[in-house]
């Protein structure tokens, strides 16, 4: 087996669901192979990159295997390399808290928060 189609080999590796998911995706746009547009049909072999955009995030695949038919998790992570960047690292912002049941901010702490506020906003 040297080839098949983009669809099947993304619902055989586990990264869709079910195959007409994974069909879906293609017609809308979310695959590419090797940098170009993935129709279902799209042929893969072992060598090609496959981009495919799950959940806000873009996976990029180097395939190794090709495979028609679903197996277990473990061997299906054999089929690919995954060379997806590692997201950047949120950056924590503090927030101002006050104690529940304080009540309403004093003057000066108004104005205290007032200026924790301006240097947060460009």
């Amino acid at each position: 087996m040297e080839s098949t189609r983009v669809d099947r080999w993304l619902w055989a590796v586990r990264l869709t669901k079910t195959r007409p998911d994974a069909a879906a995706a293609c017609r809308g746009g979310h695959v590419r192979v090797n940098d170009k547009p993935a129709k279902p049909a799209t042929t893969v072999v072992p060598g090609d990159e496959v981009r495919l955009r799950v959940g806000g995030t873009t996976k990029v695949l180097d395939v190794v295997r090709v495979i028609q038919k679903r197996v277990g998790a473990p061997d299906a992570a054999t089929c690919y390399v995954d060379r997806t960047p590692k997201p950047p690292p949120e950056t924590v912002v503090p927030v101002a808290r006050r104690d529940r049941g304080a009540g309403r901010p004093t003057k000066r702490e108004r104005r205290v928060l007032d200026a924790f506020r301006s240097q947060r906003e460009p």
